[in-house]
């Protein structure tokens, strides 16, 4: 019997619909709106769980016990400091320097500087993330205060993870209401599935290329401003607008001259992002605490509901963590390195993964050019 030749793979553009890897770290249901770690819906997560309980829930597989909890919190702690010569990169970089481009070359940087960076057991690469999780937010602080022209301050052990987070970004301790706003935004963007920038770090890892690599092209395909970008140009977008009473004519425009809206719509939710509830709750909170002269939360809200006169589409997590990251002195320019900072935990885990499946990921691509092309000698080609 002869057997079929096998059908061509059917071409997806921008891979949609395509299953590219197997997780168990998130799920996403667009759908109907649900996203879980590990089986945990987010709204069981928000603001009840500290950013280190997701660490170690998306390493480990489940939520830490106190002591558990205690052990991890020590290991961060205890690798927040950079070395020198990344220090000094930092305070080097030119200061218009994009700050994603700096903290790009930094987490390269870092690699020199582990002693287990060719070292992709399981084991291993968990000691690597952990460091790197501690790293990032000492990296990000560091670039926030060398465009201010000022030094980096020392990370503070006795200080939580987000807490740690806006002293070195600020130089003080910051309010209460403040933390949990921060550490809040760590949990809800820890992961997030098959993204592009976690696609990335997947693809790069199934090279067998080390953790410090993998986390390296995570950040290149974050910086766009259809990933992490977005929440900078969301804020840079109600910057412009500039009052309330300006949206509606703002956005009817934006129509007709078919300008994005940024931090609205996204690629797999259509009944709106869970994540940007908790978003809204705490940048009102964050506009309130602020006095009655800042208005960027209702003015996100008129956007939204200006868009949905137009067209059924709906917030995502950038749109609403714009205002709240703004309300916590992040300048815009510094939003997609706090994604990072975020995220990092995700990439992580999702490198992890991909070791354990061992499989090297290499699509088709469906050629579309010239099949028969004449050869024509240099001389001859006039």
């Amino acid at each position: 019997m002869t057997t079929a030749p096998a059908a061509a793979p059917t071409f997806a553009k921008g891979l949609v619909g395509v299953v590219a890897a197997q997780t168990g770290l998130s799920s996403v249901d667009g759908a109907n709106g649900i996203l879980t770690y590990r089986g945990l819906n987010i709204h069981d997560l928000a603001a009840r769980v500290l950013y280190e309980e997701v660490v170690y829930l998306l390493f480990y597989g489940k939520l830490p016990q106190k002591q558990q909890l205690a052990k991890l919190t020590a290991e961060l702690a205890a690798n927040r400091k950079l070395p020198k010569a990344v220090l000094d990169h930092i305070k080097a970089a030119p200061r218009k320097a994009t700050p994603m481009d700096v903290l790009r070359t930094a987490v390269s940087m870092l690699a020199y500087y582990d002693k287990e960076t060719e070292d992709i057991s399981v084991e291993a690469t968990q000691r690597k993330a952990l460091r790197l999780v501690a790293q990032f937010p000492t990296v990000i602080a560091a670039i926030h205060r060398a465009r201010q022209g000022k030094d980096p301050i020392a990370p503070r052990p006795k200080l939580n993870h987000a807490a740690n987070f806006m002293y070195m970004l600020h130089g003080k301790v910051a309010s209460k209401l403040e933390n949990d706003a921060m550490n809040l935004y760590l949990v809800l963007l820890a992961d997030h599935s098959l993204n592009a920038s976690t696609f990335t770090s997947r693809v790069a890892s199934s090279t067998n290329a080390d953790l410090h690599a993998a986390i390296t092209a995570a950040l290149g395909a974050l910086k766009g401003n259809l990933h992490g970008g977005a929440a900078e140009a969301t804020m840079n977008m109600l910057l412009e607008i500039g009052k309330v009473d300006k949206v509606d004519a703002f956005v009817e425009n934006a129509f007709e001259t078919k300008r994005k809206i940024m931090g609205i719509g996204h690629r797999i939710y259509k009944t709106g992002d869970p994540r940007a509830r908790h978003l809204l709750e705490w940048a009102a909170k964050m506009e309130h605490d602020a006095g009655k002269g800042q208005r960027y939360v209702d003015m996100a809200l008129s956007v939204e509901r200006a868009v949905l006169r137009q067209k059924e589409l709906y917030p995502n997590v950038d749109f609403f963590s714009a205002p709240m990251l703004y309300y916590l002195g992040v300048p815009t320019a510094l939003d997609t390195c706090i994604f990072a900072a975020s995220r990092i935990a995700g990439w992580s885990a999702h490198v992890l993964e991909q070791y354990n499946d061992s499989v090297l990921i290499r699509p088709g691509a469906e050629y579309i050019g010239s099949k028969s092309e004449v050869f024509v000698p240099l001389d001859e080609r006039g």
